[in-house]
């Protein structure tokens, strides 16, 4: 597999390229999930809050996603003071291709990180719905204290408290 060239040490690595894209927000972050009412119960568990749902099929699903005939459903979660949304997404056609539970180190998305007020409360939480931590708790440089924990479908999430 090609390597990704090394970036220059200072100065400007893409000053010869067209002027970037204008991004305005990362509006949501979307999440393919086989089991759509559990994947939203270990979200809410953790906090966030159901924004809407709806199902989605036709032309407009089709060319987004390059599926001919797809149809899913969705449920749009969102912190309660707002900011970026998690989409989960349920497919009834084509079937959902499971992942598996991918160590955190493979290629691709990794996580989704939230932040909590109490991180303990919240692993002890997703505990018992039988949800694990991936390692342990650490702390960086006095700042953050955080874990991960394997969710539905194997999905890894960050729970992240600051410190201090």
């Amino acid at each position: 597999m090609p390597r990704a060239p090394r970036l220059p040490q200072g100065g400007e690595p893409f000053r010869d390229r067209p002027a970037p894209v204008r991004v305005r927000a990362v509006d949501h972050v979307g999440i393919t999930v086989t089991d759509l009412v559990a994947a939203t119960g270990f979200f809410v568990s953790l906090g966030l809050e159901t924004e809407g749902s709806a199902v989605l099929e036709g032309d407009f699903l089709d060319t987004v996603i390059g599926i001919a005939g797809a149809r899913t459903e969705i449920v749009m979660l969102r912190a309660p003071g707002g900011g970026t949304g998690v989409e989960l997404s349920s497919f009834e056609r084509p079937e959902p291709v499971p992942s598996g539970a991918a160590p955190t180190n493979q290629v691709g998305l990794r996580s989704l990180v939230l932040e909590v007020d109490d991180l303990q409360a919240a692993v002890d939480r997703v505990g018992a719905d039988g949800y694990g931590l991936v390692g342990g708790v650490g702390q960086f440089e006095g700042a953050w204290s955080m874990a991960y924990v394997r969710g539905p479908d194997g999905i890894i999430v960050a729970l992240a408290q600051r410190l201090g």
